[in-house]
Order: structure tokens, then sequence, then C-alpha cells
């Protein structure tokens, strides 16, 4: 029997919303964002406890999550480039095993500095997923469903962020930080067989030699772009911002006149499914009105949810965090596909430059909160990330006027 004939324009098609490549495509990036998340953030409501068990301060505390994200951003410029060499899946697929792994030894070693040895090298093996994840999506993705399949992949982050949190705030309150720990372990490998599973292999991307002086022209080729480092500069304000905002929060809450459980902070951060949705329809909405339209929009939500957090009734400082996470997943998703629609070659260097001042915004911007925290209490946290998110939406302003020249000379 002569295997049916497939034309070369089916072969090299862009896949497209609706179609059955797409729904198998966008799993397998939900999972792989779910996963990532799920890693990277579980530790974030442990601070206190870790400030406890460990007799370290807020500001040391928060090194379990500074050091991952720290070591993440380094390792994405170089995990782009071996992503062109060695393939967009098998980088992917590694990189979620070897986290998991990484994972549940984090959760099994007695001392302080073991664990945050292994949270550090667990960001090297992050490195492998989120850039080229990006770089993946803009490149078999057709233009007209980019944004709604970056929203996608950006909302299984956002799960797997509340799933991290949500999950160990509850494990912990039955059966310690640890088992918590180990949980987020196991799930990642399921997550990881879904991905190697239901990721179709890439269709349009070349390999090529690693050749490292020209991928020094090619990084610095993204600073000359009029509007890309300029989007990389709001990655690592809204990034910054958003993380500082949720490592401190704990702190605040479990202390009185709140005095909240685990569990309860853990609930709390369930507004993430508002980031989820927000993520895939504004993803949808930026096709229409526009990126330069709804990027200052969606980081005034980050701000006015900031300013809400100052309040000292629950249900507003809930309700801040809420309208803060819509926010962030918004202005995530437009920067995220922005970066790939401008980006007109190199597209992973691109995405890894961007997620590189993402993540150096969260450990930086993060680990600085502490010290605000001890200085200023909420009211200084709060300050210092409204300031950021003030000139993030200056910036916003200005690739509105940049986006608009150029539309005006062409």
């Amino acid at each position: 029997m002569t295997a049916p004939f497939v034309s070369a324009a089916a072969v090299n098609a862009k896949i497209e919303f609706g179609t059955p490549a797409f729904i198998r495509t966008n799993c397998a990036l939900f999972a792989a964002g779910f996963a990532t998340f799920a890693l990277l953030y579980c530790v974030q409501p442990l601070m206190p406890l870790f400030s406890e068990s460990f007799h370290v301060s807020a500001a040391s505390a928060s090194l379990a999550l500074s050091l991952t994200t720290g070591l993440l951003a380094v390792s994405m410029l170089i995990a782009g480039v071996l992503s062109e060499t060695w393939g967009r899946k098998p980088m992917m697929v590694g990189s979620l095993f070897m986290s998991a792994a990484l994972a549940a030894l984090s959760a099994i070693l007695p001392h302080w500095h073991a664990l945050l040895a292994t949270r550090a090298l667990m960001g090297v093996a992050l490195s492998g997923l989120p850039a080229v994840a990006m770089a993946y999506v803009g490149e078999e993705m057709h233009p007209r469903s980019l944004g709604v399949a970056m929203g996608l992949y950006v909302g299984g982050t956002g799960l797997g962020g509340m799933a991290g949190r949500l999950l160990t705030g509850v494990v912990t309150d039955f059966w310690g930080w640890r088992a918590a720990v180990m949980t987020m372990a196991v799930l990642a490998v399921f997550c990881a067989i879904i991905l190697s599973r239901y990721l179709p292999a890439s269709r349009h991307f070349t390999r090529r030699p690693l050749r490292l002086m020209p991928v020094a022209r090619t990084y610095a080729l993204q600073l000359h772009d009029g509007a890309l480092p300029w989007l990389f500069a709001e990655g690592f304000l809204l990034m910054g911002a958003f993380v500082t905002v949720y490592n401190y929060v704990g702190y605040r809450l479990i202390a009185p006149p709140f005095s909240m459980s685990q569990t309860g902070i853990g609930l709390i951060f369930a507004v993430y499914l508002c980031g989820i949705v927000s993520s895939a329809w504004v993803g949808s909405l930026s096709e229409r009105l526009g990126r330069q339209t709804l990027l200052p929009a969606t980081l005034g939500l980050m701000l006015l949810g900031t300013a809400l957090t100052r309040a000292n009734s629950l249900p507003v400082i809930i309700a801040g965090i809420a309208v803060l996470t819509i926010g962030f997943f918004g202005s995530h998703s437009v920067a995220s596909a922005w970066i790939g629609a401008r980006a007109r070659s190199s597209k992973a260097q691109a995405s890894s430059m961007y997620l590189f001042a993402y993540y150096v915004g969260s450990s930086v911007v993060g680990s600085v909160g502490g010290v605000f925290w001890s200085v200023g209490g909420w009211p200084g946290v709060t300050g210092m990330t409204g300031s950021l998110l003030v000139i993030a939406i200056a910036i916003a302003f200005k690739l509105r006027a940049i986006t608009m020249q150029a539309a005006d000379s062409h």
C-alpha cells in the first residue's frame, strides 16, 4: 500500500486556531508552562516557614526563589543558543525532566545552604523551557493564532503558579513543606510526559551549528532594534513588581491582625485563575485592539491592584491581589507576543533576552523588596513596586509612540 500523498504546502503550513494540531500543541505547552511555574514558585508561600525553620531573615528566605530566577535568567541566554543546535522540543523535554529531579532532591536535603544550591541548579535546568517555548510558538503558529497561543501558554504558567502556591500551602499544613515540594516534583514528571508525547516536532526550524561569535552579534542586534530594548525593560519592571508583592504578602497575612494559616494564604493565590483567563482573553483582544493600546491599560491594572493591597481590610487586599494578577498576566501575554512579532529573525535569542530581563527583575527586585519590608513594612514594599509600575507605564507609552511612528512612515 502506498503512503498517501501529502503536499509540501500541508507539511509547511503553520498551526492555526481550532485545528487538532493547535489543540495538541497548546495542551503540551500548557502542561509545560504549568510545571515550570509550579516548580519555580512552590517555595514562595513557604518563605515564612523557612525563616522560622532555618532561622533566616525574610530577605535571606527569599533566596530560595531569587537564586532560582537569577540563574534561570542568565542560563536562558545560553539555552536559547543551544536550542538552535539541539532542537526546540528535545531542549524543552529534557529541561523539564531534569528540573523535576532537582525538585525531588531539594525536598529531602536537610540543610539550608544545600536547599539553596539545589534551587540554584534548578534555575539552570529550567532555563531550557521558557525562552524556547516562546520561540517555538513564534515559529510554528500562524500569525493569526499567535496572540491566542501565547495567551494560552502564559495561562498555563498562571495555573502552575497558582497550583504551586495553593497545593503547597494545603499539603504543608497536613504533612509539612517537604511533602509539598515532593508533590510538585511528581506533578512535573507527569507534565514532562505530556510534553514529550503531544508536542509536534518543529516544522519551521532549522538546526544550526553552534558558533559563539555570530550568536553574540545576534544578541547585539536585538539591542539596536527601536522597540525590543524597551520591551526587555518592561519584562524587568512588571515581573519585579509582581513577584515582590507575592513574596512578602505572606509575611503580612500570617501575622496579626490577620493571623492566617498556610492553607488560607495558599487559597488566596487561587486568584491566579483570574490571570489564566485574562492572559488568553487579552492575547486575543490584542489582535483586534493592538498591543500598543492594551499594554498601558494592563500595567495600569497592576498599579491599581498594588494600591488596593495597602488597605487594612482582608477582602480589599484579596481584591487587590486579584487585580494585580489580572494586570500582570495581561501585560506579560501582550509583551511576549510583541517580542515574537517584532523579532524578524533569531526569535529564540529575542525571547531569551526578554526573559533574561524578566527573571532578573524577579531575582533582584524580589530580594530588594525584603529590605523594604524590613525597613518600611507593607507601605515600603508597595511604595517600591508602585514606583516601578509608574516607570513601566511611561515606557508603554513610549512603545506606543514608536509603533505609531512606524505605522505613519509606511
